[in-house]
């Protein structure tokens, strides 16, 4: 046990080689996801390029809508900032905004204030639950879409009734208002609603102003306009004036400089919803893999060491130590563990000197005396030097060989 012989060094610290071969699955499915990522980005960049723009002619794009209210004698005219969406409302003239939810709460007031009382119609692309309610008061979005996109109009809106279904199925909203047509129902929710302006109608104007909120853009874009009722619609909802002002928001629009935007303004809708699914889903992973379903599975060791190594090593640290009242007792407890079963006594008991003791004397014939010399051997003082420790080694290898001898 105090062998000085130089040991092999081992490490159980993994290699270069080892972590690479078990990171590569992980590296390669990241890098794979990624690509996958960047080519759905650049697919959806290419197809939604000009989205509801009037003059681009891609999938997405309105200009077909537009060339046919062109042909009817209505202009169109494309604004992307909001000082020029609110100089364009007027009784003679049809305000489209494409994406009401890129604009802040406070743009949103402000182009609200301006259409109200104008004359002319507000009409709203899909705005979400906090957009609908500034720029279209007393309307409310509901949190569940429409499960179908093509509907019946189920209403008495003219407009509706001359074009039959259409693909308005998106968003869906509710009002308060009495006079409001609520128009393609979706489980009893209207995904298009108009309401009339009240102060255009106590003025006695023959042609009061309204707001129309559209749950869904499907019927402006190119590739849907000559479906079902698309065209007969987004014609009639849009062509009621003879101009219309087709508002693009932008983040980009610096018109007022109290209006910059803060990062969150900036997410898209339903992120805090998102994050929190993440967070949910992430907390349920690490629940399942904490689990324990069943016994513990030995882990393969990453390199072999001998059991003659083993013992050596610990023998080192112990006289490092000086820790030779351990080392004793170690060797003396395995020692009674080993010869309880084959003098017939439990193992239970081998650390007791009234159990141990009287049988081994027994199967020795009392070959040691009076059994004293056995306590002193097998649970005696710790020896006070390395050769008296070597020594009680070398008495308890002869004992366990005397008591295995036929």
């Amino acid at each position: 046990m105090t062998t000085e012989a130089t040991l092999p060094s081992t490490s159980a610290s993994p290699g270069a080689r080892q972590v690479w071969t078990r990171a590569r699955g992980v590296v390669l499915a990241l890098v794979v996801l990624l690509a996958a990522a960047v080519a759905i980005a650049v697919v959806r960049s290419d197809a939604r390029h000009g989205e509801l723009d009037p003059r681009s002619a891609d999938p997405y794009g309105s200009r077909a809508v537009a060339e046919l209210l062109a042909d009817r004698g209505v202009s169109t005219r494309v604004v992307t900032t909001l000082d020029d969406a609110r100089a364009a409302a007027g009784p003679d003239t049809t305000l489209l905004v494409a994406v009401p939810d890129l604009l802040t709460e406070r743009q949103q007031t402000r182009l609200h204030s301006a259409t109200e009382g104008s004359g002319g119609r507000t009409v709203l692309v899909a705005p979400g639950g906090p957009a609908v309610e500034r720029l279209a008061p007393g309307v409310t979005a509901d949190p569940a879409l429409s499960v179908d996109s093509t509907l019946a109009p189920a209403c008495d809106l003219p407009a509706a009734r001359r074009a039959g279904t259409a693909d308005t199925g998106g968003i869906r909203y509710s009002s308060g208002h009495i006079e409001a047509d609520a128009c393609y129902p979706s489980r009893r929710l209207a995904t298009l609603l108009r309401i009339p302006d009240p102060s255009g109608a106590a003025a006695g104007e023959s042609t009061p102003g309204d707001t129309v909120v559209l749950g869904a853009p499907d019927i402006l874009y190119n590739n849907h306009l000559d479906e079902h009722g698309n065209a007969s619609l987004a014609l009639q909802l849009l062509g009621s004036r003879d101009h219309l002002v087709w508002y693009l928001p932008s983040v980009s629009d610096t018109t007022a400089p109290d209006d910059e935007r803060s990062f969150f303004d900036l997410l898209p809708s339903g992120w805090l919803w998102g994050t929190l699914q993440l967070f949910i889903a992430a907390a349920l992973a690490a629940l399942w893999r904490a689990r324990r379903l069943g016994p513990l599975v030995p882990e393969k060791l990453p390199v072999a060491i001998r059991a003659s190594e083993t013992a050596e090593g610990r023998a080192r640290l112990y006289r490092k130590a000086n820790a030779r009242d351990r080392a004793a007792t170690a060797l003396r407890s395995a020692t009674r563990t080993r010869l309880a079963p084959l003098v017939g006594t439990p193992v239970a008991q081998a650390h007791t000197p009234e159990a141990l003791l009287p049988a081994l004397s027994a199967h020795l014939h009392d070959a040691h005396g009076d059994g004293r010399s056995l306590h002193t051997l097998l649970f005696g003082p710790p020896p006070g030097d390395d050769a008296a420790l070597i020594a009680l080694a070398d008495q308890l290898d002869a004992l366990e060989r005397q008591v295995r001898r036929p």
